[in-house]
């Protein structure tokens, strides 16, 4: 029998981490179709063909979402707190990965002539909530994956690895699912694969079980491969300490205002890009007349512009730190916010257009691509300057605090937008609250350190 020499010690460890690394990428992977396909470019423009009415649809659409940001604002906190002395954060991942599959995949019963708004939005709901759960402890998994200078490069690959999911993914359903509503056939001409029938929209529908099949079938590597360090059972008392715990880190949140400052701009300018991502497809459907097939391809150049730039994107925070790369992505989606509520199929940034003319067409392709490559960026490095800014000893609280950060007000945009939308009955009035809030993250972000206030 033969036994590791000294030196095959450091390669077998080496080999561990690289295994957890992907594996955790593959949550990335396997989450980001939410984002992709129900979120933004197939199920929200079909909600919208459903309903008939953009303006109403962006008016529901927003509340809906509003109401789970609500949710998510209340517990994600107390869940953080929980995880850091409640032993295994695996048990709470297998839990929010239940809601996410049975959310989405129950999304198959959005039938049109049968179509319940309500129901529909409660399942939508219940994914979103999954989800967003789940990473708050698949993010607070980020530290223990490779040393501090390494962590913005990782953090950048499983945002690119994500990207490269939904891309999969949103060709699947453009090829061989998503029919257009006028000829029953998808972008390439075929008739939805498995005998799904074109007249009752089952093609687009599958958007729902195919989301929830892909997440069940890639956390398989992710639940293989990432070992949580805390793997035991909850400590008696555990809950009790964890809001404790979480009282006093509130506390003394002010006397961390690199922290505080952060987490407040990080509440802002999140928000406004979570908004962009929401409305992006069902805006282009009822602003633009986009079919959900248009929009799918809108999307397809967004997400390869997301992966390269999320790539691209790791390796200059590793260079240069989070903070730059922050602030320049706030600057150029502030000026993507701007030109959206300029842009409309009668005028672009104020000079009219001929009728069939394909400049907003454009115009609107080249703004989805910069919301790709920058909202991919900054949710990358957002993620890297957290751990930056947190105590160690309380990661995943502190990504519950990110949590809360981004969805403290998660429900401001959609509601300000739906607001706006109902008040003005126009959709392109109804999305210029994130102008605002883009800008009030960016002001904030002038009092985070680089370093948080460890470096102070």
């Amino acid at each position: 029998m033969t036994t590791a020499t000294t030196g095959d010690a450091p390669d077998l460890r080496a080999s561990t981490m690289r295994r957890r690394i992907w594996g955790w990428f593959f949550f990335d992977w396997a989450s980001q179709p939410y984002n992709t396909l129900l979120i933004t470019f197939i199920f929200a423009p079909y909600v919208k063909e459903l309903i008939g009415d953009g303006a109403v649809a962006q008016t529901a659409w927003g509340f809906g979402i509003a109401a789970a940001g609500i949710v998510i604002a209340l517990l994600a906190p107390v869940l953080g707190a929980l995880a850091d002395t409640g032993g295994s954060r695996m048990r709470w991942i297998w839990l929010f990965s239940l809601m996410y599959v049975a959310g989405s995949g129950m999304l198959w019963f959005a039938a049109p002539g049968d179509f319940n708004l309500v129901l529909t939005l409660i399942f939508f709901a219940l994914g979103l909530i999954g989800m967003e759960f789940a990473t708050i402890f698949t993010n607070s998994m980020l530290p223990d994956l490779g040393p501090r200078e390494q962590i913005g490069r990782i953090s950048g690959n499983g945002w690119a690895f994500g990207y490269v999911g939904g891309l999969i993914t949103l060709v699947l359903m453009l090829v061989f699912f998503a029919e257009s509503a006028a000829t029953g056939k998808t972008f390439v001409g075929l008739t939805p694969l498995f005998g799904l029938d074109p007249e009752m929209r089952e093609g687009t529908r599958f958007v729902g079980p195919l989301t929830a099949i892909w997440y069940a079938v890639f956390m398989i590597p992710f639940f293989v491969f990432v070992r949580d360090p805390r793997a035991g059972p909850a400590p008696k008392g555990a809950v009790k300490r964890a809001l404790s715990g979480l009282q006093s880190t509130l506390k003394s949140l002010p006397k961390t205002p690199s922290l505080l400052a952060y987490l407040a701009s990080s509440m802002f300018y999140r928000d406004a890009l979570n908004g962009m991502y929401a409305f992006g497809g069902i805006y282009a459907a009822g602003v633009l007349g986009w079919s959900v097939v248009d929009t799918g391809i809108f999307g397809i150049l967004a997400i390869v512009s997301g992966a390269v730039f999320a790539w691209l994107g790791g390796m200059a925070d590793t260079r240069f730190g989070p903070k730059p790369v922050i602030t320049v992505c706030i600057v150029i989606l502030t000026g993507v916010a701007v030109s959206i509520v300029l842009v409309s199929r009668d005028s672009v940034f104020g000079v009219a257009q001929a009728p069939g003319s394909t400049l907003p067409d454009l115009i609107f392709y080249a703004l989805g691509a910069l919301i790709g490559a920058a909202g991919g960026v900054i949710q990358s490095a957002s993620r890297t300057m957290m751990v930056r800014q947190a105590n160690p000893g309380r990661m995943t609280e502190a990504f519950g605090l990110y949590a809360l950060s981004g969805k403290a007000t998660s429900f401001l945009a959609p509601m300000l937008i739906g607001v706006a939308t109902w008040v003005s009955g126009s959709q392109q009035f109804g999305v210029s609250p994130l102008i605002g809030l883009f800008v009030i993250g960016l002001v904030l972000l002038l009092w985070v350190k680089p370093d948080g206030d460890r470096a102070a």
